[in-house]
């Protein structure tokens, strides 16, 4: 069998002729070849095949039904489009050449999207500053009733350790987004889930001011006024960078509904086991444990209300999921695309690329570094050549000819 001869799968539109010559390189029996003839089978009536036209036709040994609805597959009837087999029999195609996601991620995307994150963590920072000043007097507010907490001893330990997992949370993630081949999309993605339900949080901590969930917390938290914009400002950058960790000294008051860091623990274990393979089930067990134990240690620290974490839990869980489902199907929908961009903006936005679900490939990121490198360099370059040259430069003044007409330059 000559598996180079037309391996390629051009569009739809080759001869008939053309089309049973690629049967037969391809081992299909003659007599089906002629069936098809009969019948005026070209190459996207193919396309269109089932196991039952096959029967129709005539077309009885098992052996021929077997190849045919092999190829087929290969093939991708549902488009009839190109594929990638260069030797022999192989995969379908939807396993080959990854239609899964973007052929070329535009990096403008991934930068905005870490701006979006970036952006948004800043507004919750600043929101919780306004829910810390809005915190109700505890004096007369003590802790509300809560069923878990009035039930579970206090640890005063456990919120750090509830840190330290998603630190290692954290450092997993990096892992994976360093080696994974579609490490742009990853990103991406992180950080437009990431900033949407931060965001989507500083809107519940400023509605309703919740009072203080711990008794530990009447002597740490206090009403405190800022008398100042300025103030104000300074406090929330120190919660910014901090990234609202005690382990950075930051201590904050009055953001509970919901919680953050059930909020990050959450997604990352969500990402870890979305973009790694299913062989890798202890690294997933493993992930599944720290997600636990981090909800089980807020709880512990009664740093939250249970209705905290399980409002976080289930924000993050379901806009994990409703987001990539959208993702993954987007490009089979049917509906008007208009409405996405109004009821899915930053989604659209950001995903309207994607050509179905994110595979799971790796591969050496100091090659990529490398590649993306020289395609982008001359870019880097030109950028602030050209910055600095409209700034330096001089706008030219009209010319004007012996008769005192204008003329511009170049004429």
């Amino acid at each position: 069998m000559n598996n180079n001869i037309l391996d390629e799968y051009p569009p739809c539109g080759r001869s008939q002729e053309a089309f049973f010559e690629w049967l037969r390189n391809r081992d299909v029996d003659t007599e089906a070849i002629n069936i098809f003839r009969q019948h005026k089978i070209d190459e996207m009536t193919f396309c269109m095949l089932k196991e039952s036209d096959l029967r129709e036709m005539g077309i009885n040994k098992l052996g021929v039904i077997k190849r045919l609805l092999y190829i087929l597959k290969i093939k991708n009837p549902s488009s009839c489009s190109d594929s990638d087999e260069s030797s022999g029999y192989r995969t379908p195609r939807m396993q080959l050449n990854s239609p899964t996601c973007e052929s070329d991620p535009k990096l403008w995307k991934v930068c905005i999207s870490a701006l979006y994150c970036f952006l948004s963590l800043g507004v919750t920072s600043y929101v919780m500053v306004l829910a810390h000043e809005r915190l109700p007097d505890i004096s007369k507010y003590p802790p509300l009733p809560d069923i878990l907490l009035d039930n579970l001893p206090y640890i005063p330990w456990a919120f750090e350790a509830a840190e330290m997992i998603c630190i290692v949370l954290a450092l997993i993630w990096t892992l994976v987004l360093v080696f994974h081949k579609h490490r742009l999309i990853l990103f991406r993605r992180y950080c437009s889930l990431m900033g949407t339900v931060f965001l989507l949080r500083s809107i519940t901590m400023i509605i309703t001011s919740l009072s203080v969930p711990g008794q530990h917390l009447l002597t740490e938290c206090k009403p405190f006024v800022f008398h100042s914009f300025k103030e104000r400002l300074e406090r929330a950058a120190a919660i910014w960078f901090g990234m609202g960790m005690t382990l950075q000294g930051v201590r904050t008051c009055g953001d509970y509904m919901f919680s953050g860091h059930t909020t990050v623990i959450t997604l990352l274990n969500f990402f870890i086991t979305e973009y790694t393979p299913q062989r890798l089930s202890r690294l997933h067990n493993l992930t599944w444990m720290l997600n636990g134990f981090g909800v089980f240690f807020i709880l512990a620290a009664h740093e939250h209300y249970s209705i905290d974490v399980f409002i976080a839990i289930y924000i993050s869980t379901r806009l994990f999921l409703y987001y990539h489902w959208q993702a993954d199907n987007q490009h089979a929908s049917h509906h008007d695309k208009h409405r996405d961009w109004i009821w899915f903006p930053i989604l659209t936005f950001f995903e309207c690329d994607v050509q179905g679900p994110v595979p799971h490939e790796y591969s050496n990121p100091v090659k990529d570094f490398l590649f993306y490198w020289k395609k982008y360099q001359p870019s880097l370059h030109k950028f602030p050549l050209a910055l600095a040259s409209l700034c330096l430069s001089s706008p030219s003044s009209p010319k004007s000819d012996s008769n005192g007409v204008i003329r511009e330059k170049g004429e």
